[in-house]
């Protein structure tokens, strides 16, 4: 896929599709997501805002009662790019 034809990244994704700002079409592409976070790329992203500055990782291997992995929120500058 040619970079003219990738749909354009939100300011707000979440990796959760029961997320309300989970885009499937962006998922769907052949091109991988980078965010780089304070300078460095982080591969552990499950949501990001660039607008606000932050992301949210997973703290360790801590599940919430639900089983899914218990989030932390870290600030700091933001930003997402295709590979």
């Amino acid at each position: 896929m040619t970079d003219s034809a990738l749909i354009p990244l939100p300011d707000h994704l979440a990796v959760d599709p029961r997320s309300p700002y989970h885009v499937a079409a962006v998922f769907q592409q052949q091109a991988d997501i980078g965010i780089r976070f304070n300078g460095k790329e982080r591969f552990d992203v499950e949501e990001y805002c660039v607008s606000e500055g932050w992301i949210k990782v997973p703290a360790g291997k801590t599940l919430d009662r639900r089983g899914r992995p218990l989030l932390i929120t870290l600030k700091g500058s933001v930003e997402a790019f295709y590979k």
